[in-house]
């Protein structure tokens, strides 16, 4: 879409990040859309193994490039095998589930994809590399995933022809690849760092070719939110607890130049939920120390888990969901 649209957020949007614990597509279904009626999500289940992980998945995706699983991870080979397959069939069943759980919705519906700065470096090249090391790699992989994500979204108007599509992408490591921190396959270098303007025109060409709101996830710190934000997304997924000092203006730049806030506040894996306004109380002080408008705190910003939930229980996940939801509700019941 084009680079100056907008995204508005229901007011009191909760979501998930993704990930849900195991293998059964309905139920993930059930509560992904159940618990976070506001922003509702594709789940993923990495725990049914290769290909149900969001790096197997979004190879999955790729169109006329494939994937298969050796001992040291994903490697592009030259046909479909049966991991890309698995990675398929996988997707196709959480798409069924999430398309009967979803009749007649109309609304904001989140799906997740890895971006292709995580793919990069998260998928060999035949000689072990990763495509992160061969900038002619990195543009075929980019341009793959973007016509496989078309496809995808096609798909999912389809099925879901109410819904409002938005695209997560997920680049957890594209901290790690602006700064030279990705290791090589011996573990003894790392790649080069790749420039700001190469990383940010690349996300830019994907989120301006695929005609939705695209938001970019990362539970790392560091978050590049100027960078993200001049590429043109319309929202920025973080976990709320690595935030620094040296992030806040960045983070008030952000939402009074109107880019979507999704802030990870509770933990992904099994604790205690008390209090859900007590979970974004951080929120609050943050936002009254930058003097934001207290009555934009419940459209500008979207309560998450810190994480995937895929290492927690599914009571767990489910409850932690409820309690985002709750959290996000009272930033508009009382916004300060």
């Amino acid at each position: 879409m084009s680079t100056d649209a907008k995204f508005t957020l229901p007011a009191g949007a909760a979501t998930g990040v993704g990930s849900m614990p195991g293998g059964d597509a309905r139920e993930a279904a059930r509560t992904a859309t159940g618990a976070v009626e506001a922003l509702p999500f594709l789940p993923e289940l990495p725990a049914r193994g290769p290909g149900a992980d969001m790096i197997g998945r979004s190879l999955g995706m790729l169109v006329d490039l494939y994937a298969r699983v050796e001992p040291s991870g994903w490697r592009f080979g030259d046909r479909p095998g049966r991991d890309s397959r698995r990675a398929v069939a996988w997707l196709g069943e959480d798409l069924d589930a999430l398309e009967e759980f979803t009749q007649g919705f109309q609304g904001p519906l989140k799906v997740q994809a890895v971006g292709p700065w995580t793919l990069s470096a998260s998928v060999e090249r035949p000689n072990g590399e990763a495509a992160l090391g061969d900038p002619g790699a990195v543009r075929d992989l980019a341009g793959s995933l973007t016509e496989g994500l078309r496809l995808h979204l096609a798909d999912l108007r389809r099925r879901v022809p109410g819904a409002e599509l938005v695209l997560q992408l997920d680049e957890p490591s594209l901290t790690a690849v602006l700064r030279g921190h990705v290791r090589t396959a011996s573990g003894y270098r790392t790649y080069r760092v790749v420039d700001r303007q190469v990383a940010e025109d690349l996300i830019r060409g994907l989120v301006e070719a695929v005609d939705v709101p695209v938001v970019v996830h990362s539970c790392a710190p560091d978050v590049p939110f100027r960078m993200l934000r001049r590429a043109g997304v319309s929202g920025i997924s973080f976990d709320f607890a690595l935030l620094t000092e040296s992030d806040w203006d960045a983070f008030g730049e952000a939402v009074e130049g109107g880019t979507a806030l999704f802030a990870g506040v509770v933990p992904g894996t099994d604790t205690g939920l008390s209090d859900p306004a007590g979970s974004v109380s951080g929120v609050r002080a943050l936002w009254r120390r930058l003097g934001l408008d207290p009555g934009a705190l419940g459209t500008s910003l979207a309560v998450t888990p810190s994480c995937g939930l895929a290492g927690a229980s599914p009571a767990y996940a489910r409850a932690a969901l409820v309690h985002c939801a709750k959290a996000a509700r009272s930033l508009v019941d009382n916004p300060e």
